[in-house]
C-alpha cells in the first residue's frame, strides 16, 4: 500500500478473536449430522486426556446455537477513518473513567508492572477498551458457542481447536462450567482471551490457585501484562508517537518499502528505520520538536489525517489485536492517563 497525500487508511472494525488475524476461510463442506459430529468430538476429547466427567458436564445435551451462526455470518463490515474512530472510542467520559480507575488500582497495577515490565497505563487502557473497565466479561456460555462455530464448516479447524482448549480449562478446574462465559466468538473474560490464549497467558496473580480473568482484577491485570511481555513488550520504552510529516517528504516516504511479514496491519507499515533517518526526512514530533536522538528503529503508520511512528512496543499491541484503530486507541488512551 502506498501512502499518498491525504490518504485515509480505512480501518476494518471487527470483533475477531483477540490477538489473531483470522485465517483464510476454507471452502465450505457439508458437515455430518450434529450428533454424529459430537460423538466423534467426544472420542477425540478422550484421546486428548480430558476426563470423562468433564466431557459429560460440558457436552451432554449440547445443540448448535443458530443465533451464534447468524451473528457470525452477519458481522458488520463498515469503515471509519481513524479520526472518526478515535472520536467514538476515546470520549471524555472514557478518559475520565480510565484516569479514575487507574488511580483506584494504582498499587495493584504498579505491582503488576514491576513483575511483568509493562507500564500500568497500558494495562489500564486495554482493560478499559476490552471490558469497559470490568463491566463486560462475556455473557454467552462458551462451550455451546465454540461447538456451534466448530461445527460450522467455514472455520471449523480454528474453532475446534479453541473448543478443546475450553474443555481443558474446565478439566483443570480453573472455572466451573456454568461460569465459563464469553463473547459470541468465544473470547473469555475481561481481557477477552480466546481459550488457547487463556491456557498460555492467563495468570494467577492473587495467589488463590485459579486464573480468574472473569472477576479477579489482579488476575486480569497480570494476564494482560504477561500477554504483552510474551509478545515483545519492553519495559521503560514508549509505544511510539504522533509525528508531523512535511509535504516535501511525502512522495519520498510513499516510495519506501512496506513490511512483507506479519498481520494485515503490520504489512501497511513501512520497513523500520532509525529515528535519525526519519529526522533526516524532516519528521518532527506532533508539537513540532525534533525527534529524540535515540538509536531506535520505528515504522511509519499513516492513519486518517495523522502519521505515527510505531516502535517495537506498538507491534506488541498489534499482537493483541491486529488493527491500527485498536492499537492506536490503546496507546493514545494510555497517554492521556495522568
Amino acid at each position: 500500500m502506498r501512502f499518498t497525500t491525504g490518504l485515509l487508511v480505512l480501518l476494518l472494525l471487527s470483533v475477531s478473536a483477540v490477538a489473531q488475524e483470522p485465517p483464510p476461510v476454507a471452502p465450505v463442506e457439508t458437515p455430518p449430522p450434529f450428533d454424529q459430529w459430537l460423538k466423534e468430538l467426544r472420542r477425540e476429547a478422550v484421546a486428548r486426556g480430558i476426563r470423562p466427567e468433564t466431557i459429560g458436564a460440558a457436552l451432554d445435551g449440547l445443540e448448535p446455537v443458530e443465533r451464534i451462526l447468524e451473528r457470525d455470518r452477519t458481522q458488520a463490515e463498515f469503515v471509519l477513518d481513524l479520526d472518526a474512530y478515535l472520536a467514538r472510542r476515546l470520549t471524555r467520559a472514557t478518559v475520565r473513567t480510565a484516569a479514575r480507575l487507574h488511580g483506584e488500582h494504582r498499587s495493584l497495577l504498579a505491582a503488576v508492572g514491576r513483575k511483568y515490565g509493562v507500564q500500568p497505563r497500558i494495562v489500564t487502557a486495554i482493560w478499559g477498551l476490552e471490558s469497559n473497565f470490568g463491566r463486560f466479561a462475556g455473557v454467552r456460555p462458551t462451550i455451546p458457542t465454540l461447538a456451534t462455530l466448530a461445527y460450522d464448516p467455514r472455520r471449523s479447524t480454528l474453532f475446534r481447536r479453541e473448543l478443546f482448549s475450553a474443555l481443558e480449562i474446565l478439566d483443570r478446574g480453573d472455572i466451573e462450567p456454568e461460569r465459563l462465559k464469553g463473547s459470541w466468538a468465544g473470547a473469555l473474560g475481561q481481557p477477552q482471551f480466546m481459550p488457547s490464549s487463556y491456557l498460555k497467558y492467563a495468570q494467577d496473580f492473587d495467589g488463590d490457585g485459579r486464573r480468574d480473568i472473569w472477576s479477579s482484577r489482579a488476575d486480569v491485570f497480570a494476564s494482560i501484562a504477561y500477554y504483552l511481555q510474551q509478545h515483545g513488550w519492553t519495559g521503560g520504552e514508549r509505544w511510539g508517537r504522533e509525528v508531523r510529516v512535511p509535504r516535501a517528504a511525502r512522495e519520498e516516504i510513499a516510495a519506501l518499502p512496506r513490511r512483507t511479514e506479519g498481520c494485515r496491519a503490520v504489512r501497511t507499515m513501512t520497513v523500520p528505520m532509525d529515528l535519525r533517518e526519519w529526522s533526516a526526512l524532516g519528521l518532527r514530533t506532533a508539537s513540532g520538536a525534533a525527534l529524540p536522538r535515540a538509536e531506535m528503529s520505528a515504522s511509519l503508520i499513516a492513519a486518517g489525517t495523522r502519521y505515527y511512528l510505531g516502535y517495537r512496543n506498538y507491534e506488541a499491541l498489534l499482537q493483541y489485536n491486529c488493527s491500527h484503530s485498536y492499537a492506536l486507541s490503546i496507546a493514545l488512551l494510555a497517554d492521556r492517563i495522568p
